[in-house]
């Protein structure tokens, strides 16, 4: 099985960033949650996910930031989500998720 995602972190004082490269999917959905989840679980956790090389994302991605923003709220810290591609954007449009997950209205990539 070929993982087509990688996942930076970089932490600095309250702020985490994750830059996330590849394809969330069912596959590599697990590996986000896994670096993810215990970042909202710091208290006053500032969580930045750049997805700029993120091209590509199901319904397994969608909930695995569900999880995270539900975790944010119960250990106040934030999550946004930022440089999105039209595509995955237009995906929390659908589902209406971006009126309730920050997302940077820059959108990358074109209409």
């Amino acid at each position: 099985m070929n993982i087509n995602l990688s996942i930076d972190v970089i932490e600095k004082d309250n702020q985490t960033e994750l830059i996330v490269t590849g394809e969330i999917d069912a596959f590599t959905a697990p590996l986000l949650k896994e670096k993810l989840l215990p970042a909202t679980a710091k208290e006053s956790e500032k969580i930045i996910v750049n997805l700029q090389d993120v091209a590509y994302m199901d319904s397994t991605g969608l909930g695995v930031f569900i999880s995270a923003l539900k975790s944010t709220k119960e250990h106040g810290s934030t999550l946004t989500l930022v440089n999105l591609q039209e595509r995955v954007h237009r995906l929390f449009k659908i589902t209406s998720l971006d009126s309730i997950i920050a997302i940077d209205t820059t959108v990358r990539g074109g209409e």
